[in-house]
């Protein structure tokens, strides 16, 4: 009966490109209007026809690191480029929107992400073995998206594009005083520290990032212009004159984004600017991946620009620019999947098979989402008061730009 079903939702969603199933009784179904398709994939496990069906990102993530079920021809990355664009193209199965329906708005009513949740929470996945980020991100461990002005940058050049456009939205002085919120292992701070002559405290939440973020700001000579603290944003005190939140956001949750940009708005001194670069989708708000929260990310959750600018708006803080980044992280995961494909056998060294699998689906399909799903990266630049930023764009490209150039 499932494989039925599965058979005949399928033949409803798949419209472009296409799939060849292999069933776990040996029936083979093709799908779609190629022919050969260029993903062809096999289902072991029967108990994953009625899982498919009705919570399908949950069971296929499981089931592809259970071995469940397999690419038998072409990639993964190919497998979920033809499964969401079908799925965007509009042909979802009336059991799978249903699902969709009830789960949405469940999701978001756990996502609450308190204080003693948020510490373990961002323990599991960023206090994992050092070495293990050491196979896929660049020298400077930037684990956010690059920029690419250029698709054919190196990852290094495109993390270092990054730290920079973002740099120039903060409309940087020396001397100032800057807030890292989420500085993960320090790249940022110490680009700011080291190439804008700024001060800069760095707050994380997990023990390792702490530690090794401390240790390279003294092995730079920069541990007197460089604060790093293990500690929770909402506990923190005082005024900065530029507060900075690079891959933090998508943490905080969507029950706490109004104490998170309260919080912005009590730090931030009079003249202060601030840049928030956080995951996001388009449209919508839409519940996050189960699979994703579940195994990569507790408590993740990922807004849309509405969902931001709301609690943005409640805590009076005016909004002067608002970026969208589309296809820059997809290439980002691009390179990391390719690195970290590269280096499996070393991962396998520290961890076993499964979670080589685990991290290999996460990879894969997260940049199918920024390539054709809705994932997008917002970068959304705020002021304390009017007048400290420039009233036109040119000053990101300028390098001679500066505030003094004409606040709006």
């Amino acid at each position: 009966m499932w494989a039925d079903l599965l058979h005949r939702a399928l033949t409803h969603l798949i419209h472009l490109e296409g799939m060849e199933v292999r069933y776990p009784d040996g029936t083979l179904h093709r799908y779609g209007p190629e022919r050969p398709a260029p993903i062809a994939i096999a289902i072991h496990d029967p108990a994953l026809l009625r899982r498919i069906l009705t919570q399908p990102e949950l069971a296929l993530g499981e089931g592809y690191v259970d071995e469940g079920w397999t690419v038998e021809r072409g990639t993964l990355a190919d497998f979920f480029r033809v499964a969401l664009r079908n799925q965007r193209a509009g042909h979802l199965p009336r059991v799978m929107r249903a699902w969709d329906l009830v789960l949405t708005p469940a999701q978001k009513f756990w996502r609450h992400n308190r204080l003693a949740s948020a510490r373990s929470n961002v323990a599991h996945h960023y206090d994992l073995s050092s070495a293990l980020y050491d196979l896929f991100l660049d020298a400077d461990r930037q684990y956010s998206c690059a920029y690419f002005p250029d698709e054919g940058m190196s990852l290094d050049a495109a993390q270092e594009a990054k730290k920079h456009h973002v740099a120039r939205k903060l409309c940087l002085r020396p001397g100032m005083r800057v807030l890292d919120i989420g500085c993960g292992w320090g790249g940022m701070a110490l680009t700011l520290a080291r190439e804008y002559g700024c001060d800069v405290v760095g707050i994380t939440l997990s023990t390792e990032q702490h530690r090794m973020a401390t240790e390279r700001a003294r092995e730079a000579g920069l541990a007197g212009r460089i604060d790093i603290r293990l500690m929770d944003y909402r506990e923190l005190t005082g005024h900065f004159d530029r507060i900075v939140s690079v891959g933090m956001f998508e943490h905080v949750g969507l029950p706490q984004y109004r104490t998170y940009f309260d919080t912005v708005r009590r730090l931030l001194a009079p003249d202060g600017v601030a840049l928030v670069h956080t995951i996001g989708v388009m449209g919508k708000p839409q519940a996050t991946g189960e699979w994703v929260r579940r195994y990569i990310f507790p408590g993740g959750y990922l807004p849309s620009l509405s969902e931001m600018v709301a609690a943005i708006e409640k805590a009076d803080i005016p909004i002067t620019d608002i970026e969208v980044l589309r296809d820059h992280y997809g290439h980002t995961l691009r390179r990391w999947a390719d690195r970290f494909a590269a280096r499996e056998d070393e991962a396998r060294a520290l961890y076993d098979e499964r979670f080589v699998r685990m991290w290999r689906y996460y990879l894969e399909s997260a940049g199918g989402s920024f390539f054709w799903g809705r994932n997008v990266v917002f970068q959304v630049q705020l002021e304390a008061s009017k007048g400290q930023v420039p009233k036109v764009r040119d000053y990101l490209t300028r390098p001679d730009a500066s505030p003094a150039d004409g606040g709006g």
